[in-house]
């Protein structure tokens, strides 16, 4: 085994290497950029190596000074995590010209896969079925054009080098065709620094279902089940669970020998993960192999109690595979949910800041956190915004379901937009309860995903409590400190204005015998007693409130006037007003021709002076990878572009000079 890895990678794959790795009495090298100066991975690792600026090219992605600091510090293997530099042949390469154990496959079975175009008649030929499509060298934008059109609408635009759902475009109609060929290889360039594309006939409600591989060097190769990853955004998993509902299995026999057959063609050494679309009756089309390990392995982890860190590491020190095929058990269920810091709301636009508070779900033989941010970390523009994952198992899949809700419930998040409530919906739709899967899930399920939903008036009443039970700290030493509304004479309400999207709700507190009467002081009828008690925690108040004769446990974070509402699974942002205060909805109906992220712009789509339609793209913003249109909000005029491509953009930054039209 080895002495001393180094890692290079960063976030929670770093933080789980570097813990597997010390399990096995190995030492840890971290490497980090400028912004990760104080990240949980440089903390747990034995050393650290600083390898430049914030953006990934000029450090995580600079083979040259990764292997540099592998030398200086005396690493014997380099564990590339995932993403980065772990299916980059030609790092690999570079590991085993400088003696260095590249803890992945080999180049060559790198290379074979990195192509998908090139993967796809490497499979052909191994027996693997494949979905129609043009998966040629030749990329002249004319003959793709009559590929998708001989192919039949609607056709996939997928970057060959790509992944990670980067670099892909799902096209209807022949006359959408070259505008999403253009958007999709300015992504794959910028993503990935090649343009080529290959075209697949895009199956009609397909599921995702991938196939975790495990090769040694001996020549033996097992698979260790499937993973449903069918529930996607813009291409990138959101969920994920294994083993597949409704998998029989013969066809799990089937896919599992696919994909061993998939491995075996390329002498592949190591964990791989070998993907493929497959139709409602069970039909499977090999996609594409990932030569790395996946975001989602833990499903794997928790179904088979098996370590795949370790099963790498062991690999790749030479040892043989720990286990037969007819050795590996499959026990229960489990569900991976990815928490990120993104508004759902708005197009799933990552959401930049610092994390003001973050309160994570107990781990157990149930549940498991994998994550690498804490309160104070900010989530910045150069990198995947993701900040945790939630894992959970169960006997079945309703009880993993259910352990979900309980978890994603303890999940609580100030200071940037993140994606818990939007998990919350997305497991209780009735197709992901019934698992009913494919990869349109949430387009399909877009009415109960994303409808508007009213604030109970228990969650203004909580907010109401938490400001009366809170005001003065410790205990009132005389009737004159107690925030109660005593008064010598009587009784006075107390008037406790709050706000929440231009909604505003006053509520009127008087002081009972047993605790508050709470009113909405525009609609009377709207009223309970409460009492209860309010526990401090850090920054956060739990609550322990009876509203009428329902008693409600919560939790209130203050983040200046906001106050923000935990409350059953759900969040809300209240901001309390100032007294006596009343205050209109001032937000404007802003044409959308502001930036909604830092990024850089990348392309001007409108001409200068042209009278466009509602609608019409105007220019496109590249940010964490993704690309981002801005259209045109009316009908109207461009007067002028404020950037120009290359130019980097602040938040709220005004893009266009736009004039709409009378």
């Amino acid at each position: 085994m080895f002495k001393k890895i180094l890692i290079a990678n960063r976030g929670e794959i770093a933080c789980r290497i570097i813990r597997t790795a010390r399990s096995l009495g190995i030492g840890t090298v971290a490497v980090y950029s400028e912004a990760d100066a104080g990240a949980r991975h440089v903390r747990l690792a034995d050393e650290a190596v600083l390898i430049g600026p914030a953006p990934a090219r000029q450090s995580y992605l600079h083979a040259e000074k990764i292997l540099a600091a592998a030398k200086r510090t005396g690493a014997e293997a380099i564990h590339p995590g995932y993403g980065f530099l772990s299916e980059n042949e030609a790092f690999a390469e570079a590991c085993a010209a400088a003696n260095i154990t590249f803890v992945g496959p080999p180049a060559a079975a790198i290379r074979a896969m990195g192509s998908k175009s090139a993967a796809k008649d490497l499979m052909g030929k191994a027996g693997v079925q494949l979905v129609p499509g043009y998966h040629g060298a030749d990329n002249d934008p004319a003959l793709l054009q009559n590929e998708a059109d001989r192919i039949g609408y609607p056709v996939l635009i997928k970057a060959s080098a790509g992944g990670g759902g980067k670099g892909m475009r799902r096209v209807d109609r022949r006359e959408d065709f070259a505008e999403a060929l253009g958007s999709c290889r300015r992504e794959a360039k910028n993503a990935f620094g090649d343009d080529h594309v290959l075209i697949e006939k895009y199956v009609l409600k397909p599921r995702h279902i991938e196939i975790q591989v495990f090769a040694d060097g001996m020549g033996n190769c097992i698979h260790l089940f499937e993973r449903d990853c069918s529930v996607q955004r813009r291409y990138q998993k959101v969920l994920e669970e294994a083993p597949a509902p409704g998998m029989t299995a013969e066809r799990r026999a089937d896919m599992g020998a696919a994909a061993v057959r998939a491995a075996k063609a390329v002498a592949y050494v190591g964990a791989g993960t070998v993907e493929f679309i497959v139709n409602q009756d069970g039909s499977f089309y090999f996609m594409e192999m990932n030569t790395r390990l996946q975001v989602e392995h833990p499903v794997t982890e928790m179904i088979t109690g098996l370590d795949l860190v370790e099963w790498q590491l062991r690999i790749a020190a030479g040892e043989p595979l720990p286990l037969r095929q007819e050795e590996v058990q499959l026990q229960g269920h489990a569900i991976e949910a990815r928490i990120y810091a993104e508004d759902p709301d708005c197009g799933f636009l990552p959401s930049i800041g610092t994390i003001r508070h973050l309160d994570l779900p107990g781990q157990g033989p149930r549940v498991r956190i994998d994550s690498a941010v804490d309160a104070g970390d900010a989530i910045s523009p150069h990198y995947d915004p993701m900040i945790a994952k939630l894992i959970v198992h169960g006997a079945d899949r309703a009880e993993a379901l259910k352990t979900m809700a309980g978890a994603l419930s303890g999940v609580h998040i100030v200071g940037l937009s993140a994606n818990i409530d939007f998990l919350h919906r997305l497991i209780e739709t009735p197709s992901f309860a019934t698992a009913d899967l494919d990869t349109g899930l949430i387009e399909r399920e877009h009415d109960r995903l994303f409808c508007a939903r009213k604030i109970p008036f228990e969650a203004w009443c909580l907010v109401a409590m938490n400001e009366l039970l809170t005001q003065l700290p410790g205990r009132p030493v005389s009737p004159w400190q107690q925030p109660d509304g005593w008064r010598l004479n009587g009784r006075t309400a107390r008037r406790i204005p709050l706000a929440s999207d231009g909604e505003t709700v006053t509520i009127t507190a008087v002081s009972t015998r047993h605790g508050w009467r709470l009113a909405d002081a525009a609609s009377p009828k709207r009223t309970v007693q409460a009492q209860g008690r309010v526990e401090r925690k850090g920054e956060a108040a739990i609550l322990d409130i009876r509203l009428d004769e329902r008693r409600h446990t919560a939790t209130v974070v203050e983040a200046g006037d906001q106050r923000h509402v935990f409350l059953a699974g759900r969040t809300f942002v209240l901001e309390r007003l100032p007294d006596l205060q009343r205050t209109a909805d001032t937000h404007s109906g802003g044409g959308g021709l502001r930036a909604p992220m830092p990024g850089a712009v990348i392309a001007l789509l409108a001409e200068p002076g042209r009278s466009l339609k509602a609608g019409e793209p105007l220019l496109v913003i590249e940010a964490m990878k993704m690309e981002h249109t801005i259209v045109a909000p009316a009908n109207g005029r461009l007067a002028g572009f404020h950037y120009a491509v290359g130019d980097q953009v602040l938040a709220g930054a005004e893009l266009v000079d736009f004039q709409a039209a009378e």
